[in-house]
């Protein structure tokens, strides 16, 4: 077996004909002169796993690694104004399309990798997927992206996330400006969510009307409730023997137009919960009435795992200095950091990686050019094991002050 450059092993990941069938759907085929769909996605690959700060450190590090580069699927490195072009009239479309071809891809090569496991041992009877939505904001320059501003001196853009939170994937993902509050994506991000699944919100994505339409598709959730929520209490269920449960109350909307957006009940739950050592009071609103009042306080504190995964994405990938200003580049920035994200859970996976998220991203980011057994690497990378016996002679033993 041969060894390749750990760049070549990461890029070989993805399938050989893929980015080229993409590319005709999505018209990028035809915009390709010197400079090929393939290159294009290689470029921004390295940009993401290096955290290149600008157009001419990819450009000038591929250049002087052209030999290396050659050699995968014959990619060539871009001028300044190539790789500048092709962000912007490439459409972003053909990299979120590469995103979710590459996770199905990885799926079925893997089937372990999809199952993923459940992160709370108290959730395990749950046989249905449990879903946690949130969005991140992504802060961009107001005064080079007029596309992204959001107030009068602020431009940002905002990925809004379903994550499963048994396999720790995404299922949708939605970039788009952050001048649109988050409720209003919604009904988009749990579009395609099936009976008798759950999902968790944040109270920033409570919308009564879009919670109706859930509940009449027999979708559960849970959420926190809105401080100012005005209702009246329909009936008064046991907290049963946890004294963190202060209340467990079915309620109804009191506001007129709250109410004929939610007609039906809800389950309102007053509990101390930990945050940081300490205990707060916070109040959970679901649509189901018999769950027990700790179930519902332990799938909303589930929730946290997708602020795990938004830490791990902008720790690690390079969300913050951008290689164009326009909506386009912005787009395929973020989809390709999703991407080298989506490849390097793979390999932690698939090498049974026992160390951090970051420190999985410095290994391969540091040996990027070099040559190396990929499973070697992984496997072996870590605490030194401890030394074996030292077998010698007593003539070879020499102690001072003995003769």
């Amino acid at each position: 077996m041969k060894k390749y450059t750990m760049f070549k092993q990461v890029c070989n990941l993805i399938p050989p004909h893929l980015v080229n069938k993409l590319a005709r759907e999505y018209g990028a085929e035809e915009k390709s002169r010197t400079f090929t769909p393939w290159s294009h996605v290689a470029a921004l690959v390295y940009a993401q796993l290096t955290h290149a700060i600008g157009l001419n450190d990819v450009c000038d590090a591929l250049r002087m690694n052209r030999g290396a580069l050659s050699t995968i699927r014959g990619a060539t490195p871009p001028s300044r104004n190539n790789l500048s072009h092709a962000n912007k009239v490439r459409d972003a479309q053909m990299a979120k399309a590469l995103y979710w071809t590459m996770m199905e891809h990885l799926m079925k090569q893997s089937p372990g990798f999809a199952k993923g496991k459940i992160r709370r041992g108290y959730l395990r009877r749950f046989h249905k997927a449990i879903y946690a939505v949130d969005s991140t904001t992504i802060q961009l320059v107001a005064n080079c992206m007029d596309w992204a501003k959001h107030r009068r001196r602020k431009a940002a853009a905002k990925c809004h996330l379903r994550l499963n939170l048994q396999s720790f994937l995404p299922v949708c993902a939605i970039v788009d400006t952050a001048r649109f509050h988050d409720a209003s994506q919604a009904r988009d991000v749990c579009a395609d969510m099936r009976p008798g699944e759950i999902v968790i919100f944040d109270k920033a994505y409570i919308d009564f009307q879009h919670l109706s339409e859930l509940t009449e598709r027999e979708i559960n959730w849970v959420s926190r409730a809105k401080d100012y929520l005005q209702y009246k209490v329909v009936k008064r269920l046991p907290t049963t023997d946890n004294p963190r449960i202060l209340r467990d109350e079915i309620i109804e909307l009191a506001v007129f137009n709250s109410r004929q957006a939610y007609p039906g009940h809800l389950r309102r739950i007053v509990a101390r919960v930990e945050v940081d050592g300490k205990e707060e009071v916070f109040v959970f609103l679901s649509n189901h009435m018999t769950w027990s009042a700790w179930t519902v306080t332990e799938l909303y504190r589930c929730r946290w795992d997708i602020e795990v995964f938004f830490k791990e994405i902008k720790q690690t990938l390079q969300l913050a200095d951008f290689l164009g200003h326009n909506a386009n580049a912005v787009r395929w920035q973020m989809w390709m950091g999703l991407l080298v994200h989506l490849i390097l859970r793979y390999l932690a996976y698939l090498y049974s990686w026992a160390h951090s998220f970051t420190r999985l991203f410095t290994v391969v980011r540091a040996v990027l050019w070099r040559y190396f057994y990929l499973d070697d690497l992984l496997n072996s990378y870590g605490t030194a094991k401890p030394p074996g016996h030292i077998c010698g002679t007593p003539e070879l033993a020499y102690l001072p002050g003995f003769v």
